[in-house]
């Protein structure tokens, strides 16, 4: 067991950055549209829905408008599901390790803790994907209210004043790497993980619904107690199954997050000066519908994102690159 268990590390690494890649790859352009519509406050909606959010920025931005922030996303989704997955799995083993089946009350503990592994790498990236994702939101607010906030045009192009950068005529955007150099330099590493309270608030609870949810229905596609194996096709519905209902559940706090970690404002935006501040400000504005702008967009990110993870961490893509059995560790 632990020869099995020493070479399938490196195939669960293998599998969880193969899976959050293609995932991401596919349900990028809705988890933009997400970060906009929860962006945006009421008197200031830009976008009635999800639809009307994508079809606006291929108009305005192009195609690959709608892939903003995903080269920061594609870069670190590698070790972040990593991550998530094989620690999952980790701590799943040595909860288990007296040889008793695995209570929920563990379950959710394994989960726990593979969301607060999860959110080290987590939170520099939603922040950075978030500052990307946003820009077009802001600068169409912009061209709808130029009088409001000033804008500077060239060829044709409207260039957002952004309040935590200083913008020339010859920047007409702000990149990842200007990002996280102006927060290196003016807050050091603990700028990058500006809204953690809110991530960690988000992650946990996603995590501790999720992995238990997703065992217990990916247990119920197995052939027998003897045949273990589970259809791909189950994988890839348990998955989809368990996500959307975990994505739905911390949607408020995947608001407050959100909102915490946008660095640029629109004209007459809300700042906010830490979850509290945020959560009041939110529900006395904005009322508490606005603590589920998005879930239907959140929900149709992650239920692909974690189906096509899983079938991918489950199908031991990894094990097959390196010339191992695959290993799976929800049968033990």
């Amino acid at each position: 067991m632990a020869q099995q268990q020493q070479i399938s590390l490196p195939a669960k690494l293998i599998n969880g950055g193969i899976a959050g890649m293609v995932g991401v790859t596919c349900v990028f352009p809705i988890d933009l549209a997400k970060t906009r519509l929860q962006n945006q406050r009421s008197g200031q909606q830009l976008y009635k829905n999800m639809m009307d959010c994508l079809i606006k920025t291929v108009k305005s931005e192009g195609y690959f408008g709608m892939y903003r922030g995903a080269a920061v996303n594609l870069t670190l989704v590698t070790p972040e599901k990593a991550i998530k997955l094989a620690a999952n799995d980790f701590f799943r083993h040595q909860l288990s390790k007296d040889g008793g089946r695995l209570t929920v009350l563990k379950e959710m503990l394994a989960g726990c803790c593979a969301g607060m592994c999860q959110v080290t790498i987590t939170t520099p990236m939603e922040m950075l994907k978030i500052q990307l994702q946003d820009a077009g939101r802001l600068a169409a607010q912009q061209r709808v209210m130029p009088s409001v906030v000033s804008t500077l045009k060239m060829g044709g192009t409207s260039a957002v004043l952004s309040r935590s950068y200083n913008v020339s005529p010859q920047v007409m955007r702000v990149s990842a790497i200007q990002i996280t150099k102006e927060l290196l330099s003016t807050k050091g590493v603990t700028g990058l993980y500006r809204g953690l309270g809110a991530t960690l608030m988000r992650d946990i609870p996603f995590s501790v619904v999720y992995f238990p949810l997703f065992a217990h229905l990916h247990q119920l596609g197995q052939h027998s107690s003897e045949d273990p194996s589970v259809p791909f096709y189950w994988s890839f519905m348990s998955g989809c199954l368990a996500g959307s209902i975990a994505a739905v559940t911390v949607s408020p706090c995947d608001v407050v997050k959100t909102r915490l970690q946008s660095l640029k404002k629109g004209a007459n935006e809300e700042t906010y000066n830490g979850v509290v501040d945020c959560v009041r400000k939110i529900l006395k504005k904005e009322g508490p519908g606005a603590f589920l702008k998005g879930a239907s967009c959140r929900a149709l990110v992650i239920a692909p994102l974690f189906g096509i993870a899983q079938v991918v961490y489950f199908v031991g893509v990894g094990e097959f690159l390196l010339g191992y059995t695959p290993y799976n560790i929800y049968s033990a």
